[in-house]
């Protein structure tokens, strides 16, 4: 959540934060009104109380009427401090409310729009022309076929749609990549981590995703548990409601579970293959920082995602996402997007997000600095969301008999192999 300070302070900057990302615009106002109200019935509530206190030294010394006006006037002040305790209750609430539903202040360097008006930053590696090379590109899945790397008749069976199996070369592939992934976060700083994949109401709420991204999300009712979309939700949560000290900053969590989404409005959008799933396996980085430190993190966050892509050798663009399609959390978002020859472009592989202090407000994480103690910022970065970098190398690295050229990265972790070989032809 934002600083409510702030808000009072400078209403207009947050409206344009809402401009920009194409939401209410009137919801400020209407926090700046609950704001209010909370304010005010706060003050009449201590002022009620403190009159209720010295009413209540008084009686005790009262005599005659004076004693009896005293007692009328308690009773009266009892009635009216239970009113005042209530409307601030309310007006909390409510405030509290509609804080929540407010996305983070959008960088002042976002591109402002939709999806399509991202500005793109950079270019990395060479697309391949297949056609020199004399033969037609085959799709991850008739490849990861050719491989007996991909299942999703089986994976469908068993799950339904947007299922899958990773069998043979292709769970080895799997493997691979985790192992390469945390292996550079590691050397990088990063603690390893192994996250729960269930979660609490609190923490997927703290972390912004029970908002606009509450459709795309898994909830089990009878245990009033959420299936996390990403790991980032239990390393935000991992410091929830602690003071961290200022000497341990940075903390940087390198995490790995499966994740779940939904994808509820993506019907009959990447329905062939692996490339849009229901769960899959990831590697997340996650960053607590001093605010001050939060953009150039976020720099660092994005080079370890080129570092990553460059040792995959997959060609690939860096985009500064626009305001509308930033999600809630976020203040400003870069992507890395991988070229998927078959498909003819550039699609999303792994992003990066400067949350600033949003998610700590939310999930009271502060750092304490000399006797200051104040929110803390929190960035998250993917660095392998395995089965789109497993579409990415196939796609890329195929050669015209089906079989794929391992990049360089990756040998250590598969027995040495240079080249996956078709099982089936």
């Amino acid at each position: 959540m934002i600083d409510l300070r702030l808000l009072r302070e400078d209403p207009d900057r947050v409206r344009a934060s809402q401009r920009a990302r194409g939401e209410d615009v009137a919801l400020v106002d209407a926090l700046l009104s609950a704001d209010e109200r909370r304010r005010s019935s706060g003050v009449r509530f201590d002022e009620l109380r403190a009159e209720q206190k010295q009413l209540g030294k008084q009686i005790p010394k009262a005599t005659g009427d004076e004693k009896a006006g005293l007692l009328k006037r308690a009773e009266q002040l009892k009635a009216d401090v239970k009113a005042a305790d209530a409307e601030r209750d309310a007006a909390d609430a409510e405030t509290q409310e509609l804080l929540l539903r407010l996305g983070n202040l959008v960088h002042p360097d976002v591109p402002v729009g939709g999806e399509e008006d991202f500005v793109t930053l950079e270019t990395h590696g060479t697309i391949r022309d297949f056609g020199a090379e004399g033969f037609e590109p085959k799709d991850h899945l008739e490849l990861g076929q050719l491989l007996g790397a991909i299942d999703v008749e089986r994976g469908a069976k068993v799950s339904g749609s947007r299922f899958y199996f990773l069998t043979g070369v292709g769970a080895l592939l799997e493997l691979a990549l985790v192992n390469a992934a945390i292996a550079q976060a590691t050397a990088a700083g990063f603690t390893p981590m192994l996250t729960p994949a269930l979660v609490r109401p609190q923490s997927m709420a703290g972390t912004g995703f029970l908002g606009q991204a509450a459709q795309d999300v898994y909830h089990l009712d009878k245990d009033d548990l959420y299936l996390v979309g990403t790991s980032e939700v239990p390393l935000a949560a991992y410091h929830m409601d602690e003071i961290i000290d200022a000497d341990r900053l940075p903390l940087r969590y390198a995490g790995f579970s499966p994740c779940f989404r939904r994808e509820a409005g993506s019907h009959g959008k990447d329905t062939r293959g692996i490339f849009r799933v229901h769960q899959f396996d990831k590697v997340e980085m996650f960053s607590y920082v001093a605010p001050e430190d939060s953009q150039a993190e976020h720099q660092r966050l994005l080079e370890w995602e080129k570092q990553w892509l460059t040792s995959l050798e997959l060609p690939f663009r860096v985009i500064d996402v626009a305001s509308a399609d930033l999600g809630s959390s976020a203040a400003r978002k870069f992507d890395c997007e991988a070229w998927i020859p078959t498909q003819g472009k550039y699609r999303e592989l792994t992003s990066t997000s400067d949350c600033t202090e949003f998610q700590s407000r939310r999930l009271s994480i502060r750092v304490r600095d000399g006797k200051q103690v104040k929110p803390l910022a929190t960035l998250n970065g993917t660095l392998c969301a395995v089965p789109r970098t497993i579409v990415a190398i196939l796609e890329n690295h195929q050669q015209a008999d089906g079989s794929v050229r391992v990049p360089e990265v990756l040998r250590p972790y598969l027995g040495g192999r240079e080249v996956l070989e078709p099982v089936s032809r």
